[in-house]
């Protein structure tokens, strides 16, 4: 859970709290957005999420190893009074600030209308509409222009130690959907669990699907919440520093990504 904390937590930027500390908390649906690209529209069902606001909480805080009792992710971060719900049920949450909350969609909820509201020490902020979708595929970002990526044992490729084609590499993601077996609400999945649709599901680079051997594994990061491993073989075909997506027909992770690539 540790590599999660960090990852979620890197994406915190907070802001100043602004406005009477009595006023409810205050957000639109165009700043709920997913947390590995920060791009609004559809979420999904086990989807990392980003909410942007303002009153959003009093203090700022992070999730802590110690915050988890028997692999049960916390609703509400202790001292902080935040809770979220999404189509009425508890979201656990990662982080907040007075201008951000990080926060994991229910792996439970299906694709279709639904409704996220915050609630800050009985004060409560907007019931905003939004749409889940099956999927909504995002690769977590190293900076602007690369994707997270390691190897097997560990280290990460960047452009000063980018891959080789032929190398094994593990991406990491949020937002891919359904897998089986079905992740359990609010709880860490200790196994590997590869996605409902993984016979759809495509790696792109520079624009062209790779072949189907392509991808070994895309699915639960065993020991991680909301988190996704992709684990692919980069062909021997692959190019300098290749735009990377990844999703399910025309459903695709954001263009403009690039995976540190020296052939």
């Amino acid at each position: 859970m540790r590599f999660a904390i960090v990852l979620v937590v890197a994406l915190a930027l907070g802001s100043p709290l602004s406005g009477q500390v009595n006023d409810a908390p205050a957000y639109t649906a165009a700043g709920i957005v997913n947390a590995a690209d920060n791009q609004a529209g559809p979420l999904a069902p086990n989807t990392i999420v980003s909410l942007y606001g303002v009153r959003l909480s009093y203090n700022t805080a992070a999730i802590d190893p110690s915050d988890i009792s028997g692999d049960v992710l916390p609703t509400v971060l202790p001292g902080t009074g935040v809770h979220v719900s999404v189509g009425n049920l508890a979201a656990n949450i990662y982080y907040v600030s007075p201008g951000q909350i990080n926060f994991l969609v229910p792996a439970i909820l299906l694709p279709g209308k639904t409704t996220v509201q915050v609630v800050l020490e009985g004060h409560s902020g907007p019931a905003v509409d939004i749409t889940l979708a099956a999927a909504s595929p995002a690769l977590f970002q190293l900076d602007a222009q690369n994707a997270v990526a390691v190897r097997p044992d560990g280290s990460v490729i960047t452009l000063q130690a980018p891959a080789k084609p032929g190398e094994i590499v593990l991406l990491y993601a949020t937002g891919l959907g359904q897998t089986l077996p079905p992740v359990p609400y609010g709880q860490i999945f200790n196994q590997a669990a590869p996605l409902e649709q993984f016979a759809d599901f495509k790696l792109m680079l520079d624009g062209v699907t790779a072949g189907s051997g392509a991808v070994e594994y895309a699915g639960i990061a065993p020991g991680f919440a909301g988190l996704y491993q992709i684990n692919i073989m980069l062909p021997e075909s692959t190019k300098t520093n290749p735009e990377i997506q990844i999703g399910f027909g025309k459903q695709l992770s954001m263009p403009g990504i690039h995976l540190p690539v020296e052939p």
